[in-house]
């Protein structure tokens, strides 16, 4: 067995159209995560997201960074279960994302303090827009 992976830079603006090709071509969805502290390119205050798909011995990961402040789609249209990580990084991290299908509004995790995986991250900043 041989196990083939992937990684591959995208702009933010192809998520929505990447995933579901993905999700067409029979993967599944492995794991979601969102980190800080970006490397190459990426300017420093910019988070870097990572969707991570597999099928049998294949994995795909799609890599893109978002400023602060800006607001991403959820893929909960294409993966129902995406919710779990969408909120998590919502909560941890601050990120404004549009539209999950479970959405707990910031109340995911209770916490002492807001997003503390990003605490620069001004307050209010990550209001989830209805």
């Amino acid at each position: 067995m041989t196990e083939n992976k992937m990684m591959i830079d995208i702009g933010s603006d192809e998520v929505l159209s990447r995933v579901q090709s993905y999700q067409q071509g029979g993967y599944r969805l492995v794991q979601m995560c969102c980190v800080r502290e970006p490397a190459g390119n990426v300017p420093a205050d910019h988070l870097e997201l990572h969707y991570t798909f597999g099928r049998d011995y294949e994995m795909v990961d799609l890599k893109f960074s978002i400023p602060p402040g800006a607001a991403i789609e959820s893929i909960t249209q294409i993966y129902p279960c995406a919710f779990l990580y969408e909120n998590e990084i919502h909560d941890l991290y601050g990120v404004s994302i549009q539209g999950i299908n479970i959405d707990f509004q910031g109340n995911f995790y209770k916490m002492a303090a807001a997003h503390p995986f990003n605490p620069d991250i001004e307050p209010g900043q990550a209001q989830k827009e209805k």
